[in-house]
C-alpha cells in the first residue's frame, strides 16, 4: 500500500474516497442480542478502516488482519502478493446498546470505502483491497443484503454497487505493527492523504457517534 500510495500522489485528481455521497440511513434497523457484538469489514487498506471504527462511539476494540483466503495464517508480504485470496478486514467489537451493525453499515460507506469500486480503494489496488461484509450471523447476513441492495436503489452512485457478502472463513490478526496504526503514525504520509480525511468526513457527517478519542484494539 506504501509503494502504491507514492504514485497516486502524483495523479492529477486524486482524492481520497471519504467523499459525499453519504450512504442513506438504512431502513431496517439492526435486531441484535444482548452483549457485545462482533463485525468484520474489508474496505481497502486497513489503516484507514481501522481508523474510521476507532473512532465510533460504542466501539471497544477494532483489530486489523486479513481473512478470506486459502493460506494458514499469511503474513503482510503474502497477501500484498494478491496469491493468497485474502482481503485485509478489520474485525470491530461493539456495543449494540451504542451503535448498531446498520450504524456501522452506513459509516463504512459513508466514509471508509467506496462500494462501486472493484478490487481497489484509493491509491490501492488489487483483490487484497477489495470491499467485503463478512457476515457473522444470520441477522447480519439479513441486515448486509437489505443494505446493499438499498445503496444500489439509493441512485447516489453513478456506477453499480459491487461490494461482496462473503462467508466466513478465519480471520488473522495482522502484524503488531499494522495495529492502531494511525494512531501511531499520525504524521505517516499515506495517513495524512488518505485517511485523515475519512475521520474529519465521520466527525462531519456523524457528530453524533463520533469520539475523538482513538479506540486501540
Amino acid at each position: 500500500m506504501i509503494g502504491l500510495a507514492l504514485i497516486a500522489l502524483a495523479l492529477i485528481g486524486a482524492r481520497p474516497a471519504a467523499a459525499e455521497p453519504y450512504a442513506p440511513a438504512a431502513r431496517v434497523v439492526a435486531d441484535e442480542g444482548p452483549g457485545l457484538q462482533t463485525a468484520l469489514f474489508a474496505g481497502g487498506c486497513f489503516w484507514g478502516i481501522e481508523a474510521v471504527f476507532s473512532h465510533v462511539r460504542g466501539v471497544q476494540s477494532v483489530v486489523s488482519g486479513y481473512h478470506g483466503g486459502t493460506v494458514r495464517a499469511p503474513g503482510y508480504e503474502d497477501v500484498s502478493s494478491g496469491r493468497t485470496g485474502h482481503a485485509e478486514t478489520v474485525r470491530v467489537r461493539y456495543d449494540p446498546r451504542v451503535v448498531r451493525y446498520d450504524q456501522l453499515l452506513r459509516v463504512f460507506f459513508s466514509v471508509g470505502a467506496d462500494p462501486t469500486l472493484l478490487n481497489r480503494q484509493g491509491p490501492d489496488v488489487g483483490t487484497q483491497y477489495r470491499s467485503a461484509l463478512i457476515p457473522l450471523n444470520e441477522a447480519q447476513r439479513r441486515m448486509a443484503q437489505a443494505y446493499l441492495a438499498q445503496l444500489g436503489q439509493s441512485g447516489l452512485w453513478q456506477n453499480p454497487i459491487v461490494t461482496r457478502i462473503e462467508p466466513y472463513r478465519t480471520f488473522y490478526p495482522a502484524e503488531a505493527y499494522h495495529q492502531d496504526f494511525a494512531a501511531e503514525n499520525p504524521l505517516h504520509g499515506y495517513i495524512r492523504r488518505w485517511d485523515a480525511p475519512k475521520i474529519e468526513a465521520l466527525k462531519r457527517q456523524f457528530p453524533q457517534l463520533y469520539k475523538s478519542a482513538f479506540t486501540r484494539g
